[in-house]
Formats: C-alpha cells, sequence, structure tokens
C-alpha cells in the first residue's frame, strides 16, 4: 500500500502535495498515535498547528 502511495506523489501534476505524519497524544490513556495526511504544500503549516 505504500508503495502505491509514494507512486501516486511521483505524478507530474502531484508535486504540489506532501504527505505528513503528526504524532498525537491521546488524552484518556496518554498513549501515543500517529495521523497521516496527504496535504499541499500551502496546508503543511495548518495540518500541524491543529
Amino acid at each position: 500500500m505504500a508503495k502505491k502511495t509514494v507512486a501516486s506523489l511521483q505524478k507530474a501534476e502531484s508535486k504540489n502535495l506532501t504527505k505528513a505524519i503528526k504524532m498525537v497524544k491521546s488524552p484518556v490513556t496518554g498513549a501515543y498515535t500517529f495521523k497521516e495526511e496527504i496535504v499541499t504544500n500551502d496546508k503543511v503549516k495548518e495540518f500541524f498547528d491543529n
């Protein structure tokens, strides 16, 4: 599955996309989970600020 994502990010029309991975702490258990999202380059800062 990861290979398919990487291959689709390398297309010419997709050059302005970034795969962002953020570590989020659960308020209930205290365990960390990872939130992954493919966002445009101008929205990366907003993704990490939220």
